[in-house]
C-alpha cells in the first residue's frame, strides 16, 4: 500500500527538453528490474551515464550539484510519449520526483503516473514559460504543492491551479489504488448482497424444471 500523498515544499529540477519518451526516461533494457527503489539509478540512464558507467561531462541536470532531493520536475511539452511502461513513473518516484510540470503529457504516461504516486501537472504555455524563467533566474526557488487544494504556491505568493481526475486524486490522498478502494467497500457490498436475493434461482428443483 502506498503512503497517502501529502503537501510538500521543494526546489525544482528544470529539464529543457520536449517530446521526452518513456524509453529516454527508462531505457528498455532495464524493464526486467522489479525492485522499484533500484530504478533511481536508471532514470534517464543514457542521458546521465557513459557506457562504462561514469557520469557524463558535463553532468545531466539530475546529477548537477544541489539537485538531489528535489521533488518537482519541470519539463518541456509532450512528456512521456512512446510505449506504455510503469517503470517510467516508478523510476521518477524512486529518484524523488512527486510532481512533473509540463504543457502536455501522453495519456498512458499520465494514467501510469497517477497510479504510482507521481502527479502530472498541466499548465498553459505562458505559465510554463514563466516557471522556466523563474527557475533559470533563481535555481533554488521553492514551490509548495497542495494536492487537496489543487494548487502550487510560487515564491511571489501567487498560485497555479491545476486539474486532476477526482478519483485519481482520492486514491492519492488515501494512499490506495482501485483494488484497495474496492476492498474498503467490501462490508457494504456484502451487506447489500445479503439484503438482495440473487436474480438466478440456484435451487436444484429450479434447475430440473428449467
Amino acid at each position: 500500500m502506498a503512503e497517502p500523498f501529502r503537501s510538500f515544499t521543494s526546489k525544482v529540477v528544470p529539464l529543457h527538453a520536449e517530446n521526452v519518451d518513456t524509453d529516454q526516461v527508462v531505457p528498455a533494457r532495464y524493464l526486467k528490474i522489479t525492485d522499484k527503489a533500484g530504478l533511481a539509478e536508471v532514470l534517464f540512464r543514457d542521458w546521465r551515464f557513459n557506457e562504462d558507467g561514469t557520469l557524463k561531462d558535463p553532468p545531466f541536470v539530475l546529477d548537477q550539484p544541489g539537485m538531489a532531493g528535489r521533488n518537482f520536475l519541470l519539463v518541456g511539452d509532450n512528456f512521456g510519449t512512446g510505449s506504455s511502461r510503469e517503470h517510467a513513473p516508478w523510476a521518477l518516484q524512486a529518484w524523488g520526483i512527486r510532481a512533473v510540470i509540463s504543457t502536455g503529457f501522453a495519456d498512458i504516461f499520465r494514467g501510469n503516473a497517477l497510479k504510482n504516486g507521481v502527479v502530472p501537472v498541466v499548465v498553459d504555455p505562458a505559465t510554463h514559460a514563466r516557471l522556466f524563467t523563474m527557475i533559470d533566474a533563481n535555481p533554488d526557488a521553492e514551490l509548495t504543492f497542495d494536492l487537496a487544494e489543487q494548487g502550487i504556491l510560487l515564491p511571489d505568493g501567487t498560485t497555479i491551479d491545476f486539474d486532476i481526475d477526482p478519483f485519481a486524486k482520492l486514491m492519492l490522498i488515501r494512499g490506495t489504488d482501485e483494488m484497495g478502494y474496492l476492498l474498503d467497500k467490501l462490508p457494504a457490498i456484502e451487506a447489500w448482497e445479503s439484503a438482495h436475493p440473487g436474480r438466478v434461482d440456484t435451487r436444484p428443483e429450479a434447475a430440473a424444471t428449467g
